[in-house]
């Protein structure tokens, strides 16, 4: 998932070896509630996958990823401020699309109320919630933990590589 600004690309690729898979404990839930996010599905038969980055024994960063068979749907993406601005959030995001792409996804979604702008720059478009796919629209994050206004927004066609054909052509 290339950032479209090289810098920020770079940026991103330091933390690679940084993101590890992490539970859902209290340090994630402390970090998601920190950023306003929702926590409330996040029970032990939920079914997302959270990967993240600790620094300094504390939890930086994290992003949730629901794998939904050919679709799924990233949740939860929070950077403390102590991690922003430093390409955290975009190689959180690539770590989970290449989880995505390893569960058989062929299409990332996800639901924003303030970071449309930032996905879109890693290649998200805003979709119609009316169209989005069944299984899709029945998560906990879709049928009710996120806001009817928030913006659907859909990265589609990933390949082995978790690259779409839009990349490619780059």
């Amino acid at each position: 998932m290339p950032p479209s600004d090289t810098a920020e690309r770079a940026s991103a690729a330091a933390w690679g070896n940084a993101i590890t898979p992490i539970l859902a404990d209290d340090a994630l839930l402390a970090l998601l509630e920190a950023c306003g996010l929702p926590t409330a599905d996040l029970g032990a038969a939920h079914c997302t996958t959270f990967f993240g980055c600790r620094r300094d024994g504390r939890l930086i960063g994290a992003v949730g990823l629901e794998p939904l068979g050919g679709a799924a749907l990233l949740r939860s993406l929070a950077v403390a401020d102590t991690g922003r601005g430093a390409g955290l959030g975009v190689a959180l995001v690539a770590r989970a699309e290449q989880e995505a792409v390893v569960s058989g996804a062929r299409q990332v979604f996800l639901l924003t109320t303030t970071a449309a702008p930032f996905f879109a720059r890693l290649g998200y478009r805003p979709a119609d919630r009316g169209a989005a796919p069944a299984e899709v629209a029945a998560t906990t994050q879709f049928a009710g933990l996120c806001p009817a206004s928030a913006t659907l927004m859909v990265r589609p066609a990933l390949d082995s590589d978790g690259h779409t054909d839009q990349d490619h052509r780059r």
